[in-house]
């Protein structure tokens, strides 16, 4: 059967959407895809459309997440979960190499075969943009981190275009999304119970031929309409109106922002926050793009076996900036500084973007409900004061 076009639009059911899971996984991948467990929607060994969180919405807010039953909701109306596509290019633990004694004399050993190839289901737009951030950071620059190439160049994604926000979305902000542009092998966009499906890539071409879904077209009029879907979206989000009882969903200023954040090192607003701040690395734990780790070695109970380990690791933690045995960011206020600095003005210079796509889990999985935006429109709103702590106090 002769591939389709690339970003040619077909229609997919719910029994075209599985022929296209069965044929990933009949090339031996690994699925992964959005799913209920333990009270949200998270990514998960997907086998069945069945498994897809199909009416389910999720509620989102500082400090808040909920999923409540809609009838009327379909397999991909809620918004983004704790999980992100970091959890399974850039894990949070992984084993760099191993090395066993025998007879007193320590050996490396073998490399463990490589892991099934990765499909990932339900990518949206701010994840998306993600990827091609941490793309950036551990392949760009002549700097190649081999574990994440391995996985990266294997990886198949089916993206999928939001027409639903919550309060905590700004991807419009960032320009990250609702829509998805580039970077998918396939797109969905749910349409009355069914999906438009873009055509991204050669490989995604491929796999929708072998699944048998090449001879249902869309007209030129009805792939206008689904186009207009995630735009419609970003317009009202944009507008900042309120949709079917959720808040109206944030918005960030990014004008300048790097030379905002970078001509306030003192504002008294760090200590604000700080005072509500617990240093509990939530945040950098959910951000689909921070990227700090430290490499340990684990040794088992009869120390005959040791692994060197890369665990995730937050700027929020005490130790993260020791140095001479001791810290260098010692105080809240100077490790959130750090973060919020870095990610939005520190990585333009390092990177060419900000660290931000808009997705807003930050916000929602904060225990306490500190807002980004919040914080920045507040500095944004005293911009120049930049009082010293002897004043700030006295």
């Amino acid at each position: 059967m002769q591939p389709p076009p690339i970003h040619s639009w077909h229609w997919l059911d719910a029994s075209d959407l599985q022929a296209v899971i069965d044929a990933l996984r009949g090339e031996g991948r690994r699925v992964i895809g959005p799913k209920v467990a333990d009270g949200a929607v998270i990514l998960g060994d997907l086998v069945s459309v069945a498994e897809l969180p199909t009416g389910w919405l999720d509620e989102q807010d500082g400090g808040s997440y909920r999923l409540r039953q809609d009838p009327a909701a379909g397999s991909f109306d809620h918004v983004v979960g704790p999980h992100s596509l970091k959890n399974f290019l850039f894990p949070a633990r992984e084993t760099l190499v191993s090395f066993a004694r025998e007879d007193g004399v320590w050996h490396e050993q073998a490399a463990a075969p490589p892991a099934a190839p990765l499909a990932v289901l339900g990518v949206r737009g701010c994840d998306l943009a993600a990827l091609r951030i941490q793309d950036r950071v551990f392949l760009g620059n002549g700097f190649v981190d081999e574990a994440y190439r391995s996985r990266r160049e294997r990886l198949f994604l089916v993206a999928v275009n939001c027409r639903r926000a919550v309060a905590t979305c700004f991807c419009h902000s960032t320009g990250c999304g609702p829509a998805v542009e580039a970077g998918f092998d396939l797109a969905l966009t749910e349409v009355d119970g069914r999906f438009a499906c873009e055509v991204g890539s050669e490989e995604g071409a491929r796999v929708l031929s072998e699944a048998g879904i090449v001879d249902a077209p869309l007209s030129t009029d009805e792939a206008e309409t689904v186009r207009r879907v995630p735009h419609d979206l970003a317009s009202r989000m944009h507008a900042r109106q309120a949709t079917d009882g959720v808040p109206r969903p944030r918005s960030l200023d990014t004008h300048g922002i790097r030379d905002l954040l970078m001509a306030n090192p003192e504002h008294p607003r760090w200590d604000d926050v700080a005072t509500r701040c617990l240093s509990c690395t939530n945040c950098t734990l959910v951000c689909p793009t921070c990227f700090c780790a430290s490499v340990q070695e684990v040794t088992d109970l009869t120390g005959d076996h040791v692994d060197r380990e890369r665990q995730w690791a937050s700027c929020f933690s005490l130790d993260h900036s020791r140095m001479h045995g001791q810290p260098t960011r010692s105080t809240t206020s100077s490790r959130y500084r750090q973060w919020l600095t870095h990610k939005f003005a520190g990585w333009i210079d390092q990177f060419g973007t900000s660290g931000c796509t808009g997705c807003g889990r930050c916000i929602t999985w904060c225990p306490v409900g500190i807002d980004v935006t919040e914080e920045i429109a507040a500095i944004r709103a005293t911009d120049g004061v930049t009082v010293a702590r002897e004043e700030a106090s006295s």
